[in-house]
């Protein structure tokens, strides 16, 4: 009998541990509340976003009744006719969002007062059992036309009711993480156990999955923050549901179930913020069917269906990926949401793997995809970002679909979060920009300061100020572009034939030692004033792209570091469209402090290039990043 009983008890503990949440990803984000940022290049994007975007997009959630729609939510109207679009509410979160981490660098007692105004409305127009949903509430006889008579009914199509949950969560956890207030995580908190409750396969429950991912990526979070396997194990049905649904559509890759899914295919913002959220439950759970897949889908990208800026989705029509090596110049899509989206993908596949290529294709992204849909003054946006223009392109204000925008307004604030990582007493440093990090480290803080011109030159300075840690390993990203590879596949190669190189010192002295997964490693005894220098080449360099990609046939491109560069209009007196280029052109980098708020452009020749993210700030006109090769 006693053998009987603990054979029972062996087996339930056995179950309870195979089923235990882990407590987070194999390696951990350095949060955004420990990076202090004091760099040029990045302190303009943060003041910009800080005194025009974050402003602007609060402004126009006012003039154009966003918050109003909370107001008439919380006194329904059976006679108001519902207006705009189903998803308006993530405008008013997604700020909130860019706000929140806006006050880690720049406290702003009246920001955070005008905040917890905003949340005093969202709260009161959220229904007893947590659905909030303004779409619908505001007029729940007659709703807004993509939200069908019942709740959650047309979820899989256009009513994006989980697609608002999903950006109420991110907003309320960052707001939560900036501030330790709770106001905004309650209500997503009621909001995300009210999805709990009425989806999935049990009595009383209907099986929906998002029309629209992000649910899955916030849930995720969420699990994290408030430390309940609920919410990660609703992220993971609502995955484990698509393909099996009514609804099954390549546009948001319900045609097939998951794990059966090996390309990237359909919207690409949906896309992404899927495979953020397949990156997040492979990471969470360890289950290998599940990071088996997400490999295949992000190699699939990296190799057939990434542009050279890091952007992604190539057809204007759904604002899709294209079939492999599809990568048109013109007419590329590369929405500035999916290049948000594939930053979060990416950095979520190095919280997984722990290797710096996930980190170059971020940084590719970063610099590139994402800057490039914003202006310099933070005050226009991009909806599509293409590689070559005749003029018709140009930023706008606003779109009447703002989320790019917004989306805008919530990602370079969070720019910190990205910079270093740690796994026991490993610290990872994953982009350079000058800065002071305070971090612990198995408990005990680590101060590291970072100085550095990046991304203008490759000299990089970290000095300890403070190491209550002891010994650990620093580990260096030593980026693609300075090891000879482009991207992590045979998509782009570079074409000079140039060598490029870096260096380490410590204390003055150059250290030696064999890269793991793209970093060098040193571990020591750390002190207080220990300082390494790191030095890499930075060379303009030539790129050419897979002989596949029929766009690019007999074209070169040319990048510096982390950007890539275009010749425009106004820097040259013939026609850009018509340029050529030579692999064996001699290429040159020349300082601008009063252009295009201090650039380096590149001389070839009479022909002149600046980075690809700065273009189309001197009125609209001819623009080409893949020139013609003599």
């Amino acid at each position: 009998m006693k053998r009987a009983i603990l054979i029972l008890v062996a087996a339930a503990a056995l179950a309870a541990c195979q089923s235990a949440p882990k407590t987070g990803y194999p390696i951990g984000q350095v949060p955004f509340t420990d990076v202090k940022v004091s760099d040029s290049f990045w302190g303009q994007r943060l003041q910009a976003s800080r005194e025009v975007t974050i402003p602007l997009a609060f402004s126009k959630c006012e003039e154009t009744g966003r918050y109003q729609n909370f107001v008439r939510a919380a006194h329904p109207d059976s006679t108001y006719r519902v207006r705009g679009y189903s998803f308006d509410d993530t405008d008013v979160y997604k700020t909130i969002e860019g706000a929140s981490y806006l006050l880690q660098t720049y406290p702003d007692p009246k920001l955070e007062a005008y905040i917890d105004s905003v949340l005093v409305i969202v709260a009161a127009a959220q229904e007893p059992d947590g659905y909030l949903n303004t779409a619908r509430t505001m007029n729940p006889w007659h709703p807004h036309n993509w939200m069908g008579k019942e709740r959650w009914s047309q979820v899989e199509e256009l009513s994006h009711e989980f697609y608002n949950l999903g950006h109420m969560v991110e907003g309320a956890v960052a707001h939560y993480q900036a501030t330790g207030k709770r106001n905004f995580l309650d209500i997503a908190i009621k909001y995300a156990d009210c999805v709990c409750a009425a989806i999935g396969d049990g009595e009383g429950q209907v099986a929906r999955v998002p029309g629209h991912q992000i649910a899955e990526m916030a849930l995720a979070k969420l699990s994290l923050v408030t430390g309940d396997r609920k919410y990660l194990d609703q992220a993971k049905y609502f995955l484990d549901k698509r393909g099996y649904t009514a609804h099954r559509d390549p546009y948001n890759q319900s045609h097939l179930p998951i794990l059966e899914q090996d390309e990237a295919v359909g919207h690409a913002v949906r896309a992404e913020y899927m495979y953020s959220g397949i990156a997040d439950v492979a990471a969470l759970t360890g289950d290998q069917a599940y990071i088996d897949a997400i490999d295949r889908i992000w190699e699939n990208i990296v190799s057939k269906k990434l542009y050279i800026t890091g952007g992604v989705g190539a057809r204007h029509g759904g604002e899709a990926f294209g079939d492999n090596y599809e990568l048109p110049n013109l007419s590329a899509y590369c929405e500035t949401c999916a290049a948000i989206g594939n930053v979060y993908t990416n950095y979520r596949m190095f919280l997984l793997h722990g290797d710096a290529k996930y980190i170059d294709v971020l940084e590719r992204t970063l610099y590139n995809g994402v800057l490039s849909g914003v202006s310099l003054d933070g005050g226009t946006f991009f909806y599509p970002n293409p590689l070559e223009s005749d003029g018709r392109h140009h930023r706008e204000p606003w779109f009447g679909c703002a989320c790019c925008p917004s989306n805008i307004c919530r990602f370079i604030p969070s720019v910190p979060g990205y910079v270093y990582a740690a796994k026991g007493k490993d610290l990872y440093v994953n982009l350079y920009l000058s800065n002071t990090m305070t971090h612990k480290l198995e408990g005990r803080d680590v101060t590291l300061t970072q100085d550095t011109s990046y991304p203008w030159d490759g000299a990089v300075a970290l000095t300890v100020d403070a190491n209550k840690a002891g010994t650990f390993t620093l580990r260096l990203r030593i980026p693609g572009w300075v090891r000879g590879e482009v991207v992590p596949s045979d998509l782009y190669t570079y074409a000079d034939g140039r060598q490029t190189a870096y260096s380490v010192c410590v204390n003055g002295e150059e250290v030696f030692g064999e890269l793991e997964n793209g970093y060098f490693c040193i571990t020591r005894d750390w002190k207080a004033g220990d300082r390494v220098e790191l030095s890499l080449d930075m060379q303009p360099r030539f790129v050419r792209a897979h002989e596949a990609v029929e766009a690019d046939r007999g074209r070169l491109a040319v990048e510096r570091g982390p950007l890539v560069y275009c010749a425009e209009w106004p820097d040259n007196a013939g026609d850009v469209l018509e340029a050529s280029v030579s692999a064996a052109d001699v290429l040159t980098a020349e300082a601008c402090p009063e252009l295009l708020g201090g650039i380096k452009v590149i001389k070839d020749g009479d022909l002149t290039l600046i980075p690809y993210y700065a273009w189309c700030h001197r009125g609209p006109g001819h623009m080409e990043v893949w020139m013609k090769e003599r």
